[in-house]
C-alpha cells in the first residue's frame, strides 16, 4: 500500500505540466502586447517627445523581463519539479538549463522581480509631477520590500549553504 501511494505522489508531479504549458501562453501574450506597443509608437516616432519615447521603450525593457522570467520559471520549474528537457545535442541549448536548483530559481525570480520593480519605478519618476507624493512614497515602499526580501533571501540561502556544507 505505501508503494502505491509514494508512486500516485510521485506520479502527480505531472500536474504541472499543464500549469508551466500555460505559462508559454502567457509568453505568447506577453509578444503580441510587446509588438503592439511598437505599432503603436513607431508612428508616433517623430512626434513624441523625448521623455515619451523612454517610457515606451521602458514599457518594452519591462516586458522582455517579463518574459524572461516567465522563461526561466517555465523551463526550470519542469526540470526541477516534473521531468528532464532531454535535448539532442545538435540542438540549440541554454547555457543554464539543468543547472537552476529550485533555489537558484528562487534567487533568479527574486532578482527579475527587483528589476521589473525598478523599471517600473523609473516609469513612476518620469511622470512624478502627474503622481501624488503618497503614491509615490507607496511606490518606493513596495520597491524596497522587494529588494529587501530578495537579499533576505539570498541571505537565508547563503546561511542554509553553509549549514549544510
Amino acid at each position: 500500500m505505501e508503494k502505491f501511494v509514494e508512486s500516485i505522489f510521485y506520479a502527480s508531479r505531472w500536474l504541472l505540466a499543464p500549469v508551466y504549458f500555460g505559462l508559454s501562453l502567457g509568453l505568447i501574450l506577453l509578444t503580441l502586447k510587446f509588438f503592439q506597443e511598437v505599432v503603436h509608437i513607431l508612428p508616433l516616432v517623430f512626434t513624441s517627445s523625448e521623455a515619451d519615447l523612454v517610457l515606451v521603450v521602458l514599457s518594452l525593457i519591462d516586458l522582455s523581463l517579463v518574459g524572461g522570467l516567465l522563461v526561466m520559471v517555465m523551463f526550470s520549474g519542469y526540470e526541477n519539479f516534473v521531468s528532464r528537457i532531454d535535448l539532442h545535442e545538435s540542438t540549440d541549448k541554454l547555457s543554464w538549463l539543468g543547472k537552476l536548483d529550485s533555489g537558484s530559481l528562487k534567487q533568479k525570480v527574486a532578482a527579475s522581480i527587483v528589476a521589473i520593480s525598478s523599471i517600473h519605478l523609473l516609469k513612476v519618476f518620469m511622470n512624478a509631477q502627474q503622481v501624488d507624493n503618497d503614491k509615490l512614497m507607496w511606490y518606493v515602499i513596495i520597491h524596497m520590500t522587494f529588494v529587501l526580501s530578495a537579499i533576505g533571501m539570498a541571505a537565508v540561502d547563503k546561511m542554509n549553504v553553509k549549514h549544510y556544507s
